[in-house]
């Protein structure tokens, strides 16, 4: 009769399977701490990617609390290089959730906003959607001088009523596509350039669609603003005209001739 050879069990089978209680431990402490270090990252790791995504324009301040739930000084600066920088008064409070779609977000600001503004980022292939909840707040116009020229010349006093409805932003391809609308009322605007306060309150309407693009408009006032704007791919193109009330033309002349070309008693602005 033949018998049947016990089957031999090789030292390497034998040290993986010492190893694998050890491994699978290994790997669920490795899992454990990176858990751990996203829920309680830092808030400043929110500080670097709003800084560098927004070229340095926008800073979050005294940050405080976690990436997920903290608080921060919201500042506007001049750019790479810039002095120039100012910050809103009180502090801007976010709280972040990740949701199946991808992140959650509430932003509230001390100053300038009634209730929470709801963020939804949701990745896709190529690109990145955000839709923002309708809301409505106000800021302060002189905050603008942070960002720089021509702001820190002008030194644009007044409110700032900034509200939108089904705004989405999409980046797609390198390129941004806009759906919805938000509207900005610049209310009892002036300026340091000029003795008339106010000068007026203008309207700004941002339109989405395949061809996304803004008109300006006068609401009241001596200096007079109209124009309209559209983005050319990711350049964006305005063309205005800038006017004062016959009577008021000594009071709003040197700020004509900044910003824009001079054309009589107009000025013409033109970007991109």
């Amino acid at each position: 009769m033949f018998r049947r050879k016990p089957t031999a069990v090789t030292p390497r089978l034998l040290s993986a399977d010492r190893r694998s209680p050890w491994g699978w431990a290994l790997t669920g402490t490795l899992v454990g701490l990176l858990l751990a270090t996203l829920l309680n990252a830092p808030a400043h790791w929110l500080t670097a990617l709003v800084q560098q995504g927004l070229g340095e324009r926008v800073l979050l301040q005294d940050v405080r609390g976690t990436l997920w739930n903290g608080s921060a000084r919201l500042t506007l600066a001049g750019g790479p290089g810039s002095t120039d920088s100012a910050s809103l008064p009180g502090r801007l409070s976010w709280l972040i959730r990740p949701s199946w779609s991808g992140l959650r977000a509430d932003l509230n600001a001390d100053c300038c906003m009634q209730q929470a503004w709801h963020w939804r980022v949701q990745p896709g292939w190529g690109g990145v959607r955000l839709l923002l909840s309708d809301s409505v707040s106000q800021w302060p116009a002189q905050w603008l001088s942070g960002l720089g020229t021509p702001w820190n010349t002008v030194q644009v006093e007044g409110q700032l009523t900034l509200s939108t409805q089904a705004l989405v932003l999409e980046w797609a391809s390198g390129r941004l596509l806009l759906a919805g609308q938000a509207q900005l009322d610049a209310l009892q605007i002036s300026s340091r350039l000029s003795t008339l306060k106010p000068m007026g309150s203008y309207r700004v309407v941002l339109t989405g669609g395949s061809a996304p693009g803004f008109v300006l408009s006068t609401l009241d006032g001596a200096l007079q603003l109209s124009g309209t704007g559209q983005w050319v791919g990711n350049r964006l193109r305005f063309e205005g005209v800038a006017s004062a009330a016959p009577e008021r033309m000594e009071a709003l002349s040197n700020l004509l001739n900044i910003i824009g070309r001079r054309d009589g008693a107009r000025a013409i602005i033109k970007i991109g």
